[in-house]
């Protein structure tokens, strides 16, 4: 039995989908009467996950949820993509359980001012001008991804970091998937011999490796090739991406 190449635990990882990710919340429809229940999940105007897990979620003042008095049971869905095309994009889950509450106006607008330091956003303009601020706070987190499903405690995703790459990863993974098709086919001699014949995407990529994706006629695959060391830069990066291509002086900066 060989080791499994290192990766970011599960308290990180949660962090990362939940820095990046587009959300949803689904409505509680044990707690409300069937008559004022949402029929749908609902797409907030704006969310924001904040470090101690707390979901602040911008609503139309008008919202079912908003005029509901008290607290409600329900979870948070936040939704890791991958930033270039493929037959599945989805490459994880965090869902975030806990109590929702409608913030009073005062301390809406506290919070609202914390996360426009964090995320500047024009939508929050609208607080009290049409749209109202609820919070969620934590109560369970569960993270389901390619290295599987695990529970995560609000205490530890507070004590974790996003990868340091989350954000630039976006923008890598499509440089590489549109301008150098070339590495993308040259890592293929670091997949086991059976994975060599299909379709090669570069899937995610976090400071301890690069995830391809193989697709084929029998079903997708995801494969982790390590880097030497943990990266933090992207000059760090370019170095390992061009030591498993096997070529010091490949250009491999975005825009060169």
């Amino acid at each position: 039995m060989t080791d499994r190449p290192p990766a970011p635990s599960p308290d990180e990882r949660a962090r990362t989908v939940a820095a990046r990710g587009p959300a949803t919340l689904l409505p509680p429809v044990p707690s409300l009467p069937p008559t004022s229940a949402p029929a749908d999940r609902v797409t907030p105007l704006l969310h924001h996950v904040h470090d101690d897990g707390a979901v602040s979620v911008l609503l139309p003042s008008n919202h079912d949820l908003v005029r509901w008095d008290g607290e409600l049971t329900s979870m948070v869905e936040l939704v890791d993509i991958a930033p270039v095309p493929l037959r599945e994009s989805v490459r994880g889950l965090l869902w975030i359980t806990g109590q929702l509450v409608r913030l009073p106006l005062p301390e809406a607008r506290t919070v609202a001012l914390s996360i426009a330091a964090v995320r500047p956003d024009p939508r929050l303009l609208d607080l009290g001008h049409g749209a109202s601020l609820l919070r969620l706070t934590p109560v369970s987190m569960v993270i389901a991804d390619a290295d599987g499903t695990h529970p995560v405690t609000p205490a530890a995703f507070a004590a974790a970091q996003p990868d340091p790459v989350c954000h630039q990863e976006g923008g890598w993974l499509r440089h590489l998937d549109l301008s150098h098709t070339e590495v993308v086919h040259t890592l293929r001699r670091h997949l086991p011999e059976q994975l060599r014949g299909g379709h090669l995407r570069p899937l995610g990529l976090d400071r301890y490796g690069l995830r391809l994706r193989v697709e084929s006629i029998d079903g997708d695959h995801d494969v982790r090739l390590a880097f030497s060391r943990p990266i933090g830069t992207l000059r760090e990066l370019s170095e390992e991406l061009r030591r498993m291509v096997g070529c010091p002086f490949l250009a491999l900066q975005p825009g060169v």
